[in-house]
């Protein structure tokens, strides 16, 4: 569109806009062509200034403006933003990260900064937030070896060591608790022997030598979750979780900014896990409001006083508190207070918990668009609704009454939890959103409700004749739904699922194993839904409908996790494991299970554990994904494992770090072995060199590359420098 269509027409003299009133106005719908076409010029010459600026410059200017001063960006570069990839099926969001991965605005800005400080261990440090984006802190292994203090003996017989390394490389202090809880890690100091294996070794990793520089990062990126009610472990009153779904899940550091460009990361720069120790020595740096973490009792305003606070270890809940103590175990995170002072009100906390992307329910920054004409009913303390139901139903007098449109908009304004059945009865034309407000993460708990009916959250369209384009429309965005699914019923138009999570197994057990690891997230019960999953985490979907006089549901899903809770089990099927009654159409996806549907349209740079079994192979295809072996698919293209053959399938097989949804590492792909038929597998094998799966677009083996190769450019000559991931 353009900026000013009626610009040009504007500039005419009043009698011809009078005569071209009089014929319909063809010249003014003329003049607004040309007016956008004007503005494609204007903008064009906009950028071409804008692209003389590091800062301000398009993506494929960068390795230009990188050559003036030098700046090698990775092979492959210049061809993605040269060829037609956006054409080719990568939607733009993921081509600007791909470009950002391989040449990073920051790391270009910073190329001739950078090589005056070449050597320092600063300077790694910043390449790694600079080219990576991951935070880091280096270590140099030289001041970690052990080896024989030189001794000077004196006349008198007697011998001194030389105090110039008195506290380098010197044997184990069995009293030092604090430095044997970080040995081994990155900000342990403890001396070790020496290691002849190389840091940057692709294989067997070492790097403890005098040359030997390692560059410790941390992958997983810390989320809060602010002011949200904490849960209490059955028939104990005492007994609390930090997450709401009653799970174990360890806490993090909020990192702190580094004061300067040459101040070495600390503990508090970098997103690491609480111990028990470092909280037990720095309570007062982890505990309290704007710091880790916080803990409220009975509705007060005030924080727990840290006099109170005793960290313990809460394993088996062995440990019992003092009267008025609360303790806290950040390595579980687990609460326990006083048989005696248990808290009557409640018990509500801000925490940080590690994950690898903005995926799912949480409180990050999400883009959404806001019709102009909705109406919003806000939910929450302090807003004019307390509950989901009541402001449903406010909207539905409202839009009966001809107060509001067909759009209307259920905001949730904190992160809170809501105990109540959900039945949003639709009437044709509807257009309903129920989403969380930014920087919130509501949590809706579907309970035991009734005794003779299911308790699911319902969504429903009543009139059976609605036409195809008057079919409601439901979405459901930045929402934590736990305890039972969503039931999807009758002609709705479609629904979508935007940065939801639907806990796989409806809850979680204090281990995170699921609860119910059958029962399914979402059910489309006689339905011509057509469903969009877009960066979402969900249990099995399952389709019951007529394949006799209906046509598939479509339905599709980007950037998500399909968890059916083992790879056995059925993550997409119609019910007894038959073949759902729907098309599926699966972008950057990883499916945690089987996979039984009518057909596949369209599956790239996905991930599918268990088998998937179509009943049309004549329609869709599967690109640049792993299937596993037997499966019944569609045509295949430069899929694994048939890259590699069948005798070295096995070689390529995705290794995920954990498989349990409420762990850090939940969905992501672990390194393969280097040596193997197919080097990493399944973290190459995306169209663009990216990993399979829900993380594709974070480009971490780009991210990888990149941070090595400014590694051995910004090391000095015979050093031996390595990355080692922490988490």
């Amino acid at each position: 569109m353009s900026r000013e269509p009626d610009g040009l027409a504007e500039l005419l003299p009043q009698w011809h806009r009078l005569r071209d009133a009089e014929n319909g106005e063809p010249l003014r719908a003329l003049l607004a062509v040309i007016a956008e076409q004007v503005d494609l010029v204007r903008d064009g010459v906009e950028q071409q200034y804008d692209d003389w600026f590091v800062e301000t410059a398009a993506e494929w200017v960068l390795p230009y403006l990188g050559d003036l001063v030098g700046y090698k960006p990775l092979p492959g570069y210049e061809r993605v933003l040269a060829t037609g990839l956006k054409d080719g099926g990568l939607p733009d969001s993921s081509r600007r990260r791909l470009a950002e991965a391989l040449a990073p605005r920051r790391d270009v800005a910073s190329t001739v900064a950078n090589r005056r400080r070449k050597g320092t261990l600063a300077l790694l440090e910043e390449l790694s937030a600079e080219v990576a984006n991951w935070p880091a802190r280096a270590v140099e292994f030289s001041r970690l070896l052990s080896h024989d203090q030189p001794v000077k003996l004196y006349g008198s017989g007697t011998a001194a060591v030389n105090g110039r390394r008195a506290a380098r490389g010197r044997s184990v202090d069995v009293r030092d608790s604090a430095g044997l809880d970080l040995a081994g890690g990155p900000f342990g100091t403890t001396a070790r022997s020496a290691d002849v294996r190389r840091a940057d070794s692709r294989r067997r990793q070492g790097g403890l030598s005098p040359a030997g520089v390692g560059l410790y990062v941390w992958r997983l990126k810390p989320y809060s979750v602010t002011r949200a009610p904490a849960y209490c472990i059955d028939r104990a009153r005492n007994l609390y979780t930090f997450s709401i779904l009653g799970n174990d899940t360890p806490l993090v550091t909020k990192p702190e900014p580094e004061p300067s460009a040459t101040h070495i990361a600390t503990i508090d720069n970098v997103p690491a896990y609480v111990r028990r120790r470092q909280l037990h020595d720095r309570l007062a740096d982890y505990y309290g409001p704007g710091k880790s973490f916080t803990i409220w009792r009975d509705g007060q305003r005030e924080p727990v006083d840290p006099s109170d606070i005793v960290v313990a270890d809460l394993s088996d809940w062995r440990y019992r508190p003092r009267h008025g103590q609360v303790a806290v175990d950040p390595e579980l995170g687990r609460i326990a207070f006083g048989s005696r002072s248990a808290p009557r009100q409640g018990v509500w906390v801000t925490y940080h918990y590690a994950f690898g992307d903005d995926l799912g329910g949480g409180e990050y920054l999400r883009e959404r668009q806001t019709p102009a004409d909705a109406a919003v009913y806000r939910v929450g303390p302090g807003q004019t609704y307390q509950r989901i139901m009541d402001a449903y139903g406010q909207w539905q007098n409202d839009r009966r009454a001809g107060r509001c449109g067909p759009d209307g908009i259920i905001e949730i304004t904190h992160s809170g939890a809501y105990q109540e059945q959900l039945d949003f009865d639709l009437d044709p034309g509807d257009r309903l959103e129920v989403r969380a407000a930014e920087g919130t993460r509501p949590v809706i708990r579907l309970l035991d409700w009734y005794s003779n009916r299911p308790d699911a959250l319902n969504i429903r369209a009543r009139d059976e004749e609605c036409a195809a384009g008057d079919r409601p429309r439901m979405v459901l965005d930045g929402l934590l739904i736990t305890g039972r699914g969503i039931n999807v019923q009758g002609p709705v138009g479609a629904l979508a699922l935007r940065h939801c999570t639907l806990v796989p197994g409806w809850s979680l057990e204090a281990e995170c194993h699921p609860h119910s690891p059958e029962e399914p997230s979402l059910v489309l019960d006689r339905t011509s839904a057509c469903v969009e999953i877009d960066r979402t985490i969900l249990g099995t979907i399952e389709v019951i409908g007529d394949e006799v006089s209906t046509d598939p549901l479509p339905i599709h899903i980007r950037d998500s996790i399909l968890d059916a809770t083992g790879h056995d089990r059925e993550a997409l099927s119609a019910p007894d494991c038959r073949h759902a009654h729907a098309v599926l159409h699966a972008h950057r996806t990883t499916v945690i299970g089987e996979v039984h549907v009518h057909a596949v349209q369209i599956a790239e740079n996905s991930l599918f554990t268990g088998r998937l079994h179509v009943a049309r192979r004549q329609l869709g295809c599967i690109r640049y994904s792993y299937v596993t072996p037997g499966s019944r698919t569609p045509r295949r293209y430069r899929c694994l494992p048939d890259l590699v053959g069948p005798e070295n399938a096995a070689s390529v097989r995705p290794l995920l770090r954990s498989e349990r949804y409420g762990t850090p590492a939940y969905g992501q792909l672990a390194a393969a072995r280097a040596d193997g038929p197919a080097g990493e597998g399944c973290r190459r094998a995306a169209e663009d060199g990216a990993e399979l799966g829900a993380f594709h677009d974070l480009y971490q083996p780009q991210r990888e590359d990149s941070l090595r190769a400014r590694l051995a450019e910004y090391t000095p000559a015979g050093t031996d420098a390595g990355i080692f991931f922490v988490t």
